[in-house]
């Protein structure tokens, strides 16, 4: 006969963390809240919350999104969410047992950020500066990069990695820029993204080679100084993968 020995393992609780991305005034930015209420209160760390006992992580997940950005959904040329990974170490949370299952949005045209009831405050953060290595920058610059509460220092470096990887095979990108747009506004937002910009000759050749990824207009931009060629405008193609992919210079 079998025993029920679910006494035998201690309650603990889930919950889901947002990495929250879009593009302000051309750097990569990510969402940040402060927390008002212990633990780590005063810090600064990435949304979320407990999955309540009617719902499930996904639908979680886009609870809290529209919590803290006002997003109910994302449209065709709206954004992204998927889930990231789970973080289920012991002790990540001084609480109690908390498992939690991470999510990574990426949206363009996000609002200014509203903070929820237990949060002190909330505003969006350069990515860059918030992964600046000591080893890399003198006192006064890491001194203004915060320390994130919990294991979000962990979350946040696998999420920008995802969405950096997510732009190489998927035309995800195009959604941060508006129509008709040219190659080197597109550029702009690998550049963003990626902290450096790709090459532009294996770029244009990318971009232009793979089918449906971008459909030129009929109409043409402002030229590009006196004497120049009027810049070729596009709109937004069909495709949403690129193979092979468009890979970023690492290191």
């Amino acid at each position: 006969m079998s025993t029920d020995d679910s006494k035998a393992h201690p309650p603990f609780a889930v919950t889901v963390d947002l990495a929250v991305f879009t593009i302000r005034d051309g750097a990569f930015s990510v969402l940040l809240i402060e927390r008002g209420v212990e633990p780590y209160a005063g810090s600064w760390a990435l949304p979320g919350g407990f999955i309540e006992p009617d719902e499930d992580a996904e639908a979680a997940a886009w609870r809290e999104l529209h919590e803290e950005t006002g997003v109910e959904r994302f449209g065709r040329h709206g954004g992204h969410l998927e889930q990231l990974r789970t973080y289920s170490a012991p002790g990540r949370d001084p609480r109690m047992r908390v498992v939690s299952v991470a999510h990574v949005a990426f949206a363009p045209d996000l609002p200014e950020p509203h903070p929820g009831s237990d949060a002190a405050g909330a505003r969006w953060w350069a990515v860059d500066d918030l992964l600046v290595r000591p080893a890399d920058a003198d006192a006064a610059v890491t001194a203004d990069v915060p320390h994130l509460a919990f294991d979000h220092a962990e979350i946040l470096r696998d999420a920008v990695e995802r969405i950096r990887a997510k732009l190489e095979y998927t035309t995800l990108a195009l959604e941060f820029v508006a129509e008709p747009f040219t190659l080197p506004e597109l550029r702009r937002v690998y550049t963003a993204v990626w902290g450096s910009a790709p090459d532009l000759g294996n770029f244009r050749r990318k971009v232009l080679g793979t089918d449906d990824f971008v459909v030129p207009t009929e109409t043409h931009g402002t030229a590009s100084g006196a004497g120049g060629r009027r810049a070729l405008l596009y709109r937004r193609g069909a495709a949403a993968s690129i193979s092979p992919p468009m890979l970023r210079a690492i290191g």
